[in-house]
């Protein structure tokens, strides 16, 4: 049953007794005098069908509570703990002097009602039209884009302790394997957590234990290969299992795997589980001598408010997670046409740019320059390419056709050539490569080169986007994610996004009208 809050004040009604104390323009006074419209009961009455059993939380006071615990990145337990001694979040709240809080767990309840909705992210929606009754954006037509790295909420595992975690999830999660275990895996109690006592600084002694937990999870997979009545979970649990069994292992020196002798990988895996706690985040190379562990939260931001207009947050790795997909389906659901996209050089794919320019955008990004195969020498656009007759022209008046692989090779026709030596090293002669959209990055990099007030728009309106983020960030206080998992994740994600640009409206002069409307008065 969903709780209501009591339209008349109790005696010790914080915001009539001490309100008054409260800043104007702050988060707590619009909470105080406006959670209600902000919202309202119909925003969550589908999170509690029943009209039975015990009450729960106001809705109106939860969604303020997830936004002050956003805003001062507080764990639930200071969050209930703030709601319980701190005046301003009683007012902000509508308690009484005396109420004692609710327990941390509340929290936890709301966040997987919410979770389980078809609308996990309807805080963020809500406040998403109160920039839309502002009208702050309308006639704006420009769109900024960028990720961030946040921190998981998990330890990076080494892979002795996966494997050793990956084991004890089956145990938990498919039934009949703690009996596979118990009979047939001998590297490990795995009835204990940990990771198993050996003299780490025995190299055999490590290679010993890496082939024995190996041997131990190929032993669960075989006994469960032929399986086909196993739930989701069960089935999960068995594919992680192999997963890590396989992304760090190799045979060791000298052996086919076969014998049971393994090693740890003297190599990466693209695509690394880096915890079993929380399988789905990554390793993340935002620079190239910069990593961090955890996911990318994808954001679109109006430059000249700095507001969000929509976010995800996505694992680190994969093609359907890089910068520019990630954008261009962000950017499917902008209400606004005709819009400027301001990006960084990670946005400036060929796909992308023929994909916005398709749904009416225009991609405002520095292209990635072109490397000349020799220093100072002749780089693809001293090509030139004739799409409709399918040829390619060299720098020295010579025609070769474009392959259906869109490839070109000049081969012998190189020999003797005066421009060679400003043209290739390659005793073959040149060969090029053509992008699928290289007549769109070619037109792109011509007018970055050209176009001197393109340039000045990026300049002028791009780093708004680093602003937000930072105010996002918040001086790292909201980098480290607290919840596991990308769903989790992207719920938060889009709480703090809510809870930024509420702080920015306010900033702007957020009102509400005599009317009943929202509206922008600026001060002064």
């Amino acid at each position: 049953m969903l709780g209501r809050s009591r339209s008349d004040r109790e005696l010790l009604d914080a915001d009539a007794l001490v309100g008054h104390l409260v800043v104007a323009g702050s988060m707590y006074r619009l909470l105080a005098e406006h959670r209600r419209v902000m919202f309202d009961e119909g925003l969550f009455v589908d999170l509690f069908p029943s009209v039975t059993g015990r009450p729960s939380v106001p809705g109106e006071v939860a969604a303020s509570v997830l936004v002050l615990q956003s805003l001062h990145a507080f764990s639930d337990r200071e969050a209930m703990e703030a709601l319980r001694c701190d005046l301003r979040w009683k007012v902000a709240c509508g308690l009484p002097l005396d109420h004692e809080g609710y327990h941390p767990t509340v929290l936890t309840y709301w966040r997987g009602r919410l979770a389980r909705s078809d609308r996990p992210n309807r805080i963020f929606e809500a406040v998403r039209g109160i920039v839309a009754e502002t009208g702050v954006l309308a006639g704006k037509t420009r769109r900024a884009v960028d990720s961030m790295v946040l921190d998981d909420a998990v330890a990076t595992q080494d892979t002795v302790t996966q494997l050793v975690g990956a084991i004890r999830r089956a145990v938990r999660q498919v039934p009949g394997a703690g009996e596979v275990v118990a009979e047939r895996c001998t590297a490990h109690d795995y009835a204990q957590a940990g990771k198993p006592r050996i003299d780490w600084e025995d190299p055999a002694a490590r290679d010993g234990l890496v082939s024995a937990l190996v041997s131990d999870a190929r032993a669960v997979l075989a006994a469960f290969a032929e399986a086909r009545d196993l739930d989701e979970t069960a089935t999960g649990a068995l594919g992680l299992l192999a997963l890590v069994a396989g992304q760090d292992v190799e045979p060791a020196e000298g052996s086919d795997g076969t014998d049971g002798r393994w090693r740890i990988a003297r190599k990466v895996a693209p695509d690394r589980v880096i915890s079993t706690v929380d399988p789905q985040a990554r390793h993340v190379h935002k620079t190239v001598s910069h990593r961090q562990d955890g996911y990318k939260g994808h954001v679109v931001v109006e430059p000249d408010t700095g507001l969000f207009t929509d976010g995800k947050l996505t694992k680190a790795t994969g093609e359907d997670n890089q910068e520019a997909a990630v954008a261009v389906g962000l950017l499917a659901d902008e209400p606004a046409t005709d819009l400027e996209i301001l990006g960084d050089s990670a946005y400036g794919t060929g796909q992308a740019r023929a994909d916005l320019a398709q749904a009416g955008h225009t991609l405002v990004s520095r292209p990635v320059g072109l490397r000349p195969a020799v220093e100072g020498g002749f780089t693809l656009d001293d090509f030139t390419v004739d799409e409709q007759t399918g040829t390619v022209t060299c720098p020295n008046g010579l025609t070769r056709k474009i392959s259906p692989k869109r490839h070109v090779t000049f081969g012998a026709g190189c020999r003797g050539c005066p421009l060679r030596a400003r043209c290739t090293t390659n005793r073959t002669g040149r060969a090029l490569e053509l992008h699928p959209h290289h007549t769109v990055l070619r037109a792109a990099r011509e007018q970055w080169a050209t176009d001197q007030p393109l340039r000045e728009t990026y300049r002028q309106h791009r780093p708004m986007v680093e602003r937000s983020i930072a105010w996002f960030i918040g001086h790292g206080r909201h980098r480290r994610l607290r919840y596991r998992g990308q769903a989790a994740g992207d719920q938060w994600l889009h709480l703090r996004m809510a809870t930024v640009n509420l702080t920015r409206l306010l900033t702007l002069g957020l009102t509400r009208t005599p009317t009943g409307t929202w509206a922008l008065t600026p001060a002064g």
